[in-house]
């Protein structure tokens, strides 16, 4: 009976010692919190209050304006260029919104201008016309477009963020981007992206399963230690993304609701919501 009882307290020991080193590894940022002010606003157009084959492409100044006239808070993404210069654009490369060969980094700011977003004739928006427009009115969420390793968008991104005088916040799925802001402006409130990776067809290979997987389950927590978690609400039951919630008190995003339905869903798991392809209701916005 001892015996057996000493086998259960060591089993008892180790379980505990696994649980600690996994609350520990998710845990997001718990002392000397930034200011929160972003979050007090609910729902964030998602690339601007945008629909494509318009005039108001994704990502465009149009889009942009519409939602900062809407009221909407703003979620957005920025990349650099060839020549170091921050810009508005989602993808990485320019096939689907301009229809060009390339990536975004492979050309300068003055050969993009060339180029138009899908059938309008709207051109690719700098970072700094972008704030220009939204000059404070609405809160952002500011997603920074980092493939690898190239953290030239934070330095560049920050030189005009630090005389922005509105409410903004970032995010990025590239946990690089957390460590630079948690080095460099521990000041700004920063978000881990994230997504059912492991559920994904190409992120099933030997190159991309293990950061995939490390992201999915907020394992990067750790080192970047990021205010908010901004995940996919189709995944909303990860385990890690709720402790992170419920049990430290972290600030919780939902991406991208398309649907009255779907924001009904997530709204028990969430605290803000970027939308697409639809308004939430003057019952929701009420409680904006």
């Amino acid at each position: 009976m001892a015996k057996r009882l000493r086998k259960a307290g060591r089993l008892a020991v180790g379980a505990a010692a696994v649980s600690g080193a996994y609350l520990f590894t998710i845990m997001p940022r718990l002392v000397r919190k930034p200011d929160r002010e972003a979050f007090r606003t609910r729902f964030f157009a998602h690339r601007g209050l945008h629909k494509n084959g318009t005039a108001y492409p994704e990502n465009s100044l149009p889009a942009i304006k519409r939602a900062v006239e809407a009221g909407y808070g703003i979620e957005f993404d920025i990349q650099v260029t060839k020549d170091g210069i921050p810009v508005v654009f989602h993808d990485f490369t320019l096939k689907r919104m301009c229809r060009r060969k390339g990536k975004v980094c492979d050309y300068t700011l003055e050969q993009l201008r060339r180029f138009r977003l899908l059938d309008s004739g709207e051109r690719i928006p700098t970072f700094e016309e972008a704030l220009k427009l939204v000059d404070g009115k609405v809160p952002l969420i500011i997603e920074m477009k980092v493939e690898y390793y190239d953290l030239r968008i934070c330095r560049a991104a920050d030189r005009l963020l630090r005389d922005y005088q509105g409410v903004y916040c970032i995010e990025s799925f590239n946990p690089l981007v957390l460590l630079w802001y948690r080095k460099n402006r521990p000041d700004v409130m920063r978000g881990q992206l994230s997504d059912g990776f492991i559920h994904q067809k190409e992120f099933r290979t030997p190159v991309k399963i293990a950061p995939g997987f490390f992201i999915q389950f907020l394992v990067t927590n750790c080192v970047t230690r990021p205010d908010f978690i901004a995940y996919n609400h189709k995944y909303q039951g990860n385990l890690s993304r709720s402790l992170c919630r419920r049990l430290f008190r972290g600030k919780a995003a939902a991406w991208t609701v398309r649907s009255e339905e779907e924001l009904r869903r997530a709204k028990p798991h969430f605290d803000v919501f970027i939308f697409d392809s639809f308004l939430p209701d003057a019952a929701h916005r009420k409680k904006n």
